[in-house]
């Protein structure tokens, strides 16, 4: 059975902050093996004004039953789809890692099939199209694949230890890595409409503040980057900081 939030935002979001009469809408994107449940914590930090959707990718949480996306395409190519039913407000989109990248591709979808500039983009951990730094793990042994994952941070290590949440999670991740690995970025002769904030640890050892300003190339709107104290997962260790800084660049998009 269909939850209320399911049926009013559709299964591939995850209503995290409602609010009544959105001045802005806060899409987040998941990492490789992220879970919408990952910004949950964020549901206290916008502001009631703004409604916060999490991605839920298919083949974990309640969508286990459903087979993984195979390619990037196929997975913006469904989520654009749906992003069209929400433009009744200011849309904004945060990605994190790879959900940089799918938020990334989703908007240009949006844009180019829709006609529908999405108000802000907000890009975390990750370098600019073109510029990333792609490690073949997808096809890894559990045992590399575990001490990658451990090392990078964002999943639990106890995580490893049990053999049954192992069973779930490595697929899922090998799965996300296997899109990655085979994704190509939208950029030649594209721009975005739409301003681009990037954040990155100062201690990420996936990107570096060269490949984070590559971002100011997809966008005729405005670039910005902010730097973080921390690894691949800094923004687990600065939330408040990373959302009000969201809040300031969505807050003058809401009084239009």
């Amino acid at each position: 059975m269909r939850s209320q939030d399911d049926t009013r935002v559709g299964r591939w979001f995850r209503e995290v902050r409602h609010s009544p009469n959105p001045q802005t809408r806060l899409i987040c994107f998941p990492h490789a093996g992220g879970l919408a449940s990952f910004f949950r914590p964020w549901g206290q930090l916008v502001p009631p004004g703004t409604e916060l959707l999490a991605v839920r990718y298919p083949g974990r949480e309640d969508r286990f039953l459903e087979p993984f996306a195979e390619t990037m395409d196929e997975l913006v190519e469904q989520i654009a789809g749906e992003c069209v039913r929400l433009l009744d407000a200011p849309l904004a989109f945060f990605g994190h890692s790879m959900g940089a990248s799918v938020a990334y591709e989703v908007a240009l979808r949006l844009q180019a099939e829709h006609g529908a500039a999405v108000s802000a983009l907000f890009v975390s951990g990750r370098s600019g199209p073109g510029r990333e730094h792609i490690r073949p793990l997808s096809g890894a042994s559990d045992h590399q694949l575990m001490k990658e994952l451990t090392e990078l941070g964002g999943t639990d290590a106890e995580a490893f230890e049990d053999a049954e949440l192992r069973e779930l999670v490595l697929p899922t991740i090998r799965a996300d890595y296997r899109l990655v690995e085979a994704y190509t970025a939208t950029k030649a002769g594209v721009v975005l409409n739409a301003p681009v904030t990037a954040y990155y640890g100062t201690r990420d050892a996936e990107v570096s503040r060269d490949s984070v300003e590559a971002w100011a190339e997809v966008t005729d709107s405005g670039f910005r980057m902010l730097p973080f104290e921390g690894g691949h997962f800094f923004l687990l260790d600065h939330p408040r900081a990373i959302v009000d800084d969201i809040r300031s660049r969505l807050d003058p998009i809401a009084r239009r």
